[in-house]
């Protein structure tokens, strides 16, 4: 079928999922960690907000009530990272499906990646 402006409405459908796959992917080999407290306590997350690991150093095992805040500070920074690399990531692939053509003018895709790995 086809939509005024002479798009495809079945092509926009399979490109829509492809992008839904894509960041799928990307979301999952996602990779951000977080440290509180100076490093006592470190979290690892991936894409999909999954916690990978968690690093406690022995010291920090005599203040449980420091602890505990010092796991969900780290747990919370690293959903905000996911937030950030994840909207980053978008903004860029919003503008490659805007401006197809730019990449022909020799212009490249810009990667945000966590820079804290």
């Amino acid at each position: 079928m086809k939509l005024p402006g002479g798009m495809n409405l079945q092509q926009m459908m399979k490109q829509a999922q492809k992008m839904q796959e894509d960041m799928a992917k990307e979301m999952q080999s996602l990779s951000v960690d977080a440290t509180a407290g100076g490093g006592i306590v470190k979290v690892e997350m991936n894409g999909n907000k999954e916690v990978l690991s968690v690093k406690i150093e022995p010291e920090a095992a005599s203040d449980i009530d420091m602890l505990q805040d010092l796991i969900v500070a780290a747990v919370n920074e690293c959903g905000r990272k996911v937030d950030e690399v994840m909207m980053a990531n978008s903004a860029v692939r919003s503008a490659d499906s805007i401006y197809p053509d730019y990449k022909k003018a020799g212009c490249e895709t810009v990667k945000i990646v966590d820079s804290s790995h």
